[in-house]
């Protein structure tokens, strides 16, 4: 399963970025493997609405769940209607870290 975690660089040691729309990075893990692929977020600087077009990214990429801090509400109706689940992780840490918790079920579920 791929799942993406926002990052504010491109490697498993970057720090989670905890915005999703306008997060640098989208680092998407495969979670058997823990093969990964990071591209920055052509929406970064968008002037709006920059929420749904990222999701809409994430569809692109095959991605089935999402880990962020704050996932607004249109990118998250995106998200929803493709069936990506979204977890929580404010915890500061690194996308390794996240992915970690995700994998041992330790993230709350918020969508």
């Amino acid at each position: 399963m791929k799942i993406c975690i926002t990052a504010k660089g491109a490697t498993l040691e970057s720090p989670v970025d905890e915005r999703f729309g306008r997060a640098q990075y989208f680092i998407i893990i495969e979670s058997d493997s823990g093969a990964f692929e990071a591209f920055q977020n052509p929406y970064v600087d968008g002037s709006g609405g920059v929420g749904p077009k990222a999701a809409q990214v994430l569809v692109s990429h095959d991605a089935k769940a999402l880990v962020s801090g704050a996932v607004g509400g249109n990118a998250r109706e995106v998200l929803s209607a493709a069936g990506i689940a979204m977890y929580t992780y404010r915890d500061g840490g690194s996308v390794r870290d996240a992915f970690d918790k995700f994998k041992a079920g330790a993230l709350e579920h918020s969508g």
